[in-house]
């Protein structure tokens, strides 16, 4: 990775030089604790210069540290046990250097097993199913409709701004009975979020009706229900695009609902055989030793049926894009698609429910 770490320190070199000197100090002490195995601080210490890359005016340095940082985010990540953030991280570097390839003799079998994992996958799908080439690219180039904003009417609060409204306010808007009584409460509840009270220019409500209109055109899952309202969109609406994301099939023994060991052909599968067999007797008995080797035929790891619609989406933010107050250098934000279970629904984890409180009370 010689050539990656000389390309990268002349592109820190080009930008602005307090902050190239300071970003590319950053970037040697990373890759030295790389280097030297010291996973935690060096993720760390990529955190601090994300946030340095973060800064106004270094947006050619943020883009061209993206592919080295998501390189060496992947080794750590592997080595601290996260092969599902190992694979997306090398996922994001090698969609920018699909020819790269990692040096076994320099790197653990971890990290080259995800890193193999990441190229055998491809590049990671597009969270926006469109096809886009990122979530946060597409909604940089997302363009509205000319009137977004909900009307005031008694559906309002049904509509995504449910996400940001208080008990109170809510208490407060089931009591409403005429159309200027509405129209005054929506009046003042956006103007309550005004950053500059008593401006026309309210950067709180056009932000906050951009993503839900971007949640309607790209989270729709059925008719009968907004793509604000989903439970991606929910996130989307608070927490705005994740520094990236990833779609990847879950694998047997991933999923958290299901028991370890249980076999995904189905017990009604294995009924069935043992009925079969009995018919098939004289006596209508079975040795146990017989019905032991039918029922193993349809249980353990080697009949576990692969669901190919069985998919985990994960959002990743980074700390720059949280809220203020959440301590998190990084939350991952996971949605499950499976059979009988549902279509991207979200885990509700401590650090995603934390987040997205705090989302809310910022809002409120």
């Amino acid at each position: 990775m010689k050539r990656l770490t000389l390309i990268v320190l002349a592109a820190l070199m080009s930008a602005n030089f307090a902050a190239a000197q300071t970003a590319a100090e950053l970037f040697q002490k990373a890759k030295a604790q790389v280097k030297g195995e010291s996973w935690q601080n060096a993720m760390k210490t990529m955190d601090a210069l994300d946030a340095e890359a973060a800064r106004p005016g270094n947006e050619n340095l943020k883009k061209q540290l993206e592919a080295p940082l998501a390189f060496y985010r992947g080794v750590c990540e592997a080595n601290l046990g996260q092969a599902p953030e190992a694979i997306a991280s090398f996922q994001t570097f090698l969609a920018d250097q699909p020819n790269a390839s990692m040096d076994p003799s320099m790197y653990s079998k971890k990290a080259v097993a995800a890193f193999e994992e990441a190229r055998k996958t491809g590049a990671p799908a597009p969270a926006v199913p469109n096809g886009s080439p990122s979530l946060f690219n597409s909604y940089l180039e997302f363009k509205p409709p000319a009137n977004i904003s909900d009307p005031p009417d008694e559906k309002w609060a049904e509509g995504p701004v449910q996400w940001i409204m208080t008990v109170e306010e809510k208490r407060t808007w089931a009591g409403l009975s005429s159309g200027g009584e509405r129209v005054e409460f929506v009046e003042k509840f956006w103007e309550a979020r005004n950053p500059k009270p008593g401006t026309p220019d309210n950067t709180f409500k056009t932000g906050f009706e951009r993503r839900a209109a971007f949640a309607d055109a790209h989270f729709n899952q059925d008719e009968k229900k907004r793509g604000s309202l989903t439970d991606r969109g929910m996130v989307f609406v608070l927490l705005g695009p994740p520094t990236y994301g990833g779609r990847r099939p879950i694998k047997h023994g991933e999923d958290p609902s299901e028991p370890i060991g249980q076999t995904s052909v189905g017990g009604v599968n294995a009924a069935m055989a043992l009925s079969s067999a009995v018919g098939a007797t004289q006596n209508g008995r079975l040795a146990s030793s017989q019905v032991a080797v039918i029922a193993d035929q349809y249980s353990g790891p080697g009949t576990q049926a692969a669901q190919a619609n069985n998919y985990q989406e994960v959002w990743h933010y980074r700390k720059e894009l949280l809220p203020k107050g959440v301590g998190y250098l990084q939350v991952d934000v996971s949605f499950v698609t499976r059979q009988g279970y549902g279509s991207n629904i979200l885990q509700r984890d401590p650090q995603t429910l934390t987040t997205l409180d705090a989302a809310k009370r910022k809002a409120g």
